[in-house]
């Protein structure tokens, strides 16, 4: 008899692995259902902002439809199907029929991928029932937000919470759709994802672009009128507001998981190990937003849900299932952004992080250009490189700069994953054009300064 797979969770890890399981067997040696809450598969969540903007259409977002992967991969696809129950001792998953008034369905599996993603973290009081409050997460987020700012009455300010990339995509998809919009962030600057004296220049970027940004705030409330929201209250005044735009994180969504016994690791996240095996569990796999998995710089367990991770360990876990071998290494948390033409990069580890750590460490920072500084359109871009003292070993990079600044991120990210040193870095054989780079590019500048400051110290 054919084995049967039941994955949980239709987006980039679930279907990464339903397809990969289904490249290396056919339907008669595995059936396959995946189940998913929403009314999408296969999407860039991180196309929302540009969706919203008007950038983009939402079409454009979805890698394969549900039809897609029905015809071409035979994989039983249910939307609008909630998973609502994990049985390990009976092998099966109980789910809700959302279109059927809840209707119950079970089905048994012999592999079970858990790809249940992420979920916001709601602050208390941003639970309303008043109308205008939206999260970002999933493509039916985006159509419901999409939905107000094209209702009547058009809303005209914007408050968007939380100033890392969601947040500051979103500021800026505010001001293309015309609204004026307050940027609120408890922390010292928005772009906590890089260190403060980097987030200064996000900050400055965010305001050329008529962005009201607001650090060091606690927001304690909103205010609404007529059903709608009206305001969001601080600590000191109350912030207008015709729609509230959240970007305060997300939590791994293992509530399903912890309540069938699944082993949850101290970051929040499915442990599993290098196949994406859920430790301890046979026949249970994890991958994507809702696993912790390992930093390859310090060696301990982290959390960073990015759609890079989690079409890798779809992907890994579905080779497995499938009767390959493959496995998931770890991550650096190489990441980019882009604020109006301002673009911010970063790698490896922070300072605050490289201190918990327990990294001794130097940090540089260099100011170059994109291109040859005679070159027309020459812009700044800075460089920070954080080494550990004694082996000059790259422990993380930040870039800050206009056009064709930040993938060059990659190049450090390289470095990291392969525990370069920064004097092994100095002498890389980079490409160089004058409309590309310097003759010294950025990146050889802050290796070169860095071995100067390893060896007077």
């Amino acid at each position: 008899m054919a084995g049967r797979l039941v994955v949980i969770g239709g987006d980039a890890a679930g279907m990464s692995a339903a397809s990969q399981a289904r490249r290396r067997r056919d339907r008669d040696d595995l059936e396959i259902i995946a189940f998913e809450r929403g009314h999408f598969t296969s999407y860039s969540a991180c196309g929302i902002p540009y969706w919203i903007s008007g950038l983009v259409d939402y079409r454009e977002l979805i890698t394969r439809d549900p039809e897609t992967h029905r015809r071409e991969h035979q994989i039983d696809v249910r939307l609008r199907h909630e998973v609502v129950k994990i049985d390990l001792e009976r092998r099966e998953v109980v789910a809700r029929d959302l279109e059927n008034g809840g209707r119950e369905v079970r089905e048994g599996f012999d592999d079970l991928v858990y790809a249940a993603g992420a979920v916001p973290t709601m602050p208390g009081w941003a639970r309303t029932d008043a109308g205008g409050v939206f999260g970002v997460q999933t493509l039916d987020d985006g159509k419901a937000l999409r939905h107000w700012l094209d209702g009547d009455p058009k809303p005209k300010r914007a408050v968007v919470v939380g100033g890392g990339y969601i947040g500051v995509e979103m500021a800026e998809a505010m001001i293309e759709r015309g609204l004026a919009v307050t940027l609120v962030e408890r922390g010292e600057q928005p772009m906590s994802t890089v260190d403060p004296d980097m987030g200064r220049m996000v900050r400055d970027a965010l305001n050329g672009l008529g962005i009201d940004v607001r650090t060091r705030v606690t927001i304690t409330g909103l205010t609404t009128e007529g059903g709608r929201v009206s305001g969001v209250r601080t600590s000191e005044v109350t912030i207008p507001a015709d729609v509230v735009v959240l970007g305060t994180g997300v939590r791994p969504n293992v509530r399903l998981a912890a309540e069938a016994g699944l082993p949850i690791g101290p970051t929040g996240g499915i442990r599993t190990d290098l196949r994406m095996r859920v430790i301890g569990v046979p026949g249970v796999w994890a991958a994507g937003d809702c696993v912790e998995t390992l930093h390859k710089t310090t060696g301990q367990p982290v959390y960073i849900p990015l759609g890079t991770h989690a079409n890798k360990q779809g992907r890994v876990a579905g080779i497995n299932i499938g009767g390959g071998y493959a496995t998931f290494p770890g991550v650096i948390g190489t990441a980019v952004t882009r604020v109006c033409d301002l673009e911010v990069a970063r790698t490896g580890l922070l300072e605050p992080e490289a201190r918990i750590a327990g990294f001794e460490f130097i940090t540089v920072t260099v100011e170059s250009t994109n291109t040859a500084g005679y070159f027309p359109d020459a812009a700044k871009m800075t460089v920070k490189l954080i080494a550990e003292k004694g082996t000059g070993r790259l422990l993380g990079a930040q870039i800050v700069g206009r056009s064709q600044s930040a993938k060059r991120i990659d190049t450090l990210a390289v470095a990291l994953w392969n525990k370069m040193t920064v004097d092994e870095m100095s002498m890389l054989d980079l490409g160089y054009a004058p409309p590309y780079s310097p003759v010294w590019d950025p990146v050889l500048v802050a290796a070169r300064k860095a071995v100067d400051i390893l060896h007077s110290t």
